[in-house]
């Protein structure tokens, strides 16, 4: 069965087609990043433009290298929630187009789910229930998938998200955008212990916070400043790095531990940390865990993971009509009925 995924929900606009939700056949993305690091983060209004100038031909690509027409497909799945709305509608009224004028079944796909769904394209041997951590930009959750179309989750973070996190901490040091790789690459040449960050405290045992985090960094290089001196930036990157991902991976193998998973997976763009990667490799041989990683290919947004999870919502008969809409924000443990029928 041959799924095209259409991905729209940042600053990535991306289509692929993938079989049987395992088996790649073609990715296609096309990106904005160079222009948002212009402005240190992404400006919403120029995401959107941009999907509307390239979603066309990126569709049209991944379907000229998956050797196929829009005929040939089974289904087309497309991101409606949760996203920037602009960028977001963008993909949706694409893809509702699209599916009525090939007749095709149109399947909404939960952002979340298509990060998660990745892990199926890395390893074709991975089943539900298993534990994931899904963090990225705008989200950081700890989630027991229990089948491929449900969803628990145990802990989130109360305020800024991971790569959120990383962005505004990156923009801080003057290392650039997107922040995570920035962060990465200068803490290499620094000092994790350099810098004494805090551990922010919050309600919920696997929930996180780092709102608190990012001000500790700010206010420390706003005090050097007024002392006249300069924070060591790649000091600060290794230190606030190991602080963050520290707090990420004992969240995780905390639930791990006291929920008997025999699984550990990471999702999201803030999967391709190497030091996450790790920090949860550790802990997951201590507790004789499984760990199952993205490749890194597909841990930021692409079209591929929303045509996986496309394959299991239309295995579950989670399909929308014309009246499908985009949604800024959504659970991933939400009822498919509710939301995308009228």
């Amino acid at each position: 069965m041959y799924i095209l995924g259409i991905e729209s929900t940042c600053d990535e606009t991306a289509a692929a087609v993938v079989k049987d939700g395992r088996e790649l056949v073609s990715n296609v993305i096309s990106t904005s990043v160079a222009e948002q690091a212009l402005y240190g983060g992404v400006v919403p209004e120029i995401a959107s433009r941009r999907h509307a100038e390239y979603i066309s031909a990126t569709v049209e690509k991944a379907l000229a290298d998956a050797g196929m027409t829009p005929a040939d497909l089974d289904g087309i799945a497309v991101s409606f929630a949760p996203g920037l709305i602009g960028a977001v509608l963008v993909g949706v009224n694409f893809a509702k187009g699209l599916a009525y004028a090939a007749k095709k079944p149109l399947i909404p796909v939960h952002h979340l789910r298509g990060h998660i769904a990745a892990l199926y394209l890395t390893h074709p041997d991975l089943k539900p229930p298993f534990l994931c951590l899904v963090a990225s930009g705008g989200h950081s959750h700890i989630v027991q998938v229990t089948d491929y179309t449900r969803f628990t989750v145990l802990g989130r973070t109360v305020d800024d998200a991971a790569g959120e996190a990383f962005d505004k901490v990156a923009r801080t040091l003057g290392l650039g955008y997107p922040g995570g790789p920035a962060i990465s690459k200068a803490a290499r040449n620094g000092n994790p212990k350099a810098y004494k960050l805090p551990v922010p405290h919050v309600e919920g045992k696997y929930n996180v916070s780092f709102s608190g985090l990012k001000t500790a960094v700010l206010n420390a290089v706003n005090q050097a400043e007024m002392r006249g001196e300069t924070v060591n930036a790649a000091d600060m990157a290794a230190s606030f790095e190991h602080r963050i991902d520290e707090i990420l991976a004992g969240k995780l193998l905390d639930a791990a531990k006291d929920t008997g998973a025999s699984t550990i997976c990471l999702a999201g763009g803030v999967a391709a940390n190497s030091l996450l990667r790790c920090l949860v490799n550790e802990g997951a041989q201590k507790l004789g865990a499984k760990l199952c990683l993205p490749a890194v290919e597909f841990c930021g947004d692409n079209g591929a993971m929303i045509a996986a999870q496309g394959f299991y919502e239309l295995q579950s008969g989670n399909l929308a009509d014309l009246s499908l809409n985009g949604l800024p924000t959504l659970p991933i443990d939400y009822n498919c009925a509710s939301t995308v029928s009228p």
